[in-house]
């Protein structure tokens, strides 16, 4: 097992309700609705909100907006409002708006599943990574994030191998190199919420053998209410940057089931990062706040946990005892 050890208390939490989130409700929600959350949640300590997507607005309608969402904003200092793109398309929309850019590259560990939401193969993929890396540089950026999706499972695949995320690894590490970009983390993605603390561990252990000096970050979704246990496993493991969604909001529109819970609750993951000694320099409250407003706008009840019983401050006074 690896013996990675990270010294830092510190846990960076990157928001991606907004984007992730709205993207996988239905067509409807308004660009106010959008905005008064985002700017909501700036208030919360939170450096990073993923805000909107420039994608096709084909397969994900939910996104038409996102241009006025970034020009309603008002910008709290110290937060990154950031977006997502898959393409060169989407990211000269990104540039033309004034989004704060995120460049990443990204793959899929799983072949099938990068054919279904990305219509492309593995090499098609590669490529249209490199080509979106040489735009990064025409635009002066240096530094990337990159991106492993399916990385602990698919739907259309089954499991996938530690093998396979390694060599999904080398394949992004490689294309940064190529176009002489700094990889500042590698985002492991758990797509479709097939991940387990067993293969947590197990592919952490296989990705930093290869890649000692690479620092790792969990995107886990819970699907199967196995989230916030596989973040504790992270957490334990030296990951010190997840991605999460206020109130559990999103998932992902092409893993095959609408109907399951989504991303990791921010505001559940937090307040376990404070439990467990781990600092995140977010209001808790805040956050409890934030999750309530998203489940209004939704129109109905989101899977975090922490909004419906709130945050555990002590025993209960003698009297109130049961």
């Amino acid at each position: 097992m690896s013996t990675f050890q990270h010294a830092s208390r510190r846990v960076l939490l990157s928001e991606e309700g907004p984007r992730e989130g709205f993207q996988s409700e239905p067509v409807g929600i308004s660009t106010q609705s959008k905005v008064e959350l985002i700017e909501a949640l700036a208030e919360t300590g939170l450096a990073e909100i993923a805000c909107c997507s420039f994608v096709n607005l084909t397969q994900v309608p939910q996104v038409a907006d996102a241009e006025q969402v970034v020009a309603r904003l008002r910008r709290k200092a110290g937060v990154r409002y950031t977006g997502l793109w898959l393409n060169e398309r989407g990211f000269a929309r990104a540039l033309a708006c004034g989004v704060d850019l995120k460049p990443t590259l990204v793959t899929s560990a799983s072949e099938t599943f990068g054919l279904r939401n990305n219509k492309r193969d593995r090499q098609e993929l590669l490529q249209g990574q490199r080509e979106l890396a040489t735009a990064y540089r025409r635009a002066g950026l240096n530094r990337a994030a990159g991106y492993v999706f399916t990385a602990f499972g698919c739907n259309y695949e089954g499991e996938i191998s530690a093998a396979q995320v390694e060599r999904s690894v080398q394949d992004v590490v490689q294309l940064a190199a190529e176009a002489d970009m700094q990889l500042e983390s590698m985002y492991l993605c758990d797509t479709i919420g097939a991940a387990s603390p067993t293969r947590v561990r197990k592919i952490l252990d296989r990705v930093r053998e290869a890649h000692p000096t690479l620092e790792i970050a969990l995107h886990l979704h819970d699907t199967r209410g196995l989230g916030l246990a596989n973040a504790l496993v992270g957490l334990q493991m030296g990951v010190r940057r997840f991605d999460a969604s206020i109130g559990g909001l999103g998932g992902c529109p092409f893993a095959g089931n609408r109907a399951a819970a989504g991303n990791v609750s921010t505001e559940d993951l937090a307040y376990l990062c404070e439990e467990e000694g781990f600092d995140t320099g977010l209001d808790i409250d805040q956050l409890l706040r934030c999750a309530m407003l998203a489940e209004k706008i939704v129109g109905r009840p989101l899977p975090g946990k922490l909004k419906n019983a709130g945050a555990f401050r002590g025993a209960l006074p003698p009297q109130s005892a049961i």
